[in-house]
């Protein structure tokens, strides 16, 4: 049997109603993702999708919103020195995770407490 799945298209993640603006400064302003215009009909529920390279990041509105602490996109970082240094600017914690051996990685939170993992390479 040939894999079925050839690629991943997104990853959801959960925000608080009315917090687009919020989403846009982290995810475009810090993490430096563009941010995608959602079709008219889906636009309607709130929320952003965001877009850097083949990686996209759709935060849709949860009406009882709490944040991902488990549950997390893992994220490959081109320049990755650069950029957490980049976030440390920002004021972003960074949780460093050498729990893998030869794998340079740590994890952040989005704004809303959303846990992101951010990998070498």
């Amino acid at each position: 049997m040939s894999n079925p799945f050839t690629a991943l298209d997104h990853v959801q993640l959960a925000m608080p109603r009315g917090e687009e603006a919020a989403a846009r400064r982290f995810y475009c302003d810090i993490l430096g993702m563009s941010e995608i215009i959602k079709p008219p009909i889906l636009a309607q529920r709130g929320g952003c999708w965001f877009q850097s390279g083949d990686v996209q990041i759709h935060l849709g509105v949860e009406a009882e919103f709490r944040p991902a602490k488990k549950a997390h996109p893992a994220l490959r970082c081109t320049n990755y020195t650069d950029f957490l240094a980049k976030l440390q600017t920002a004021g972003i914690e960074i949780t460093r995770d050498e729990s893998i051996p030869g794998t340079v990685r740590c994890h952040i939170q989005d704004v809303f407490g959303n846990r992101i993992e951010l990998i070498q390479g």
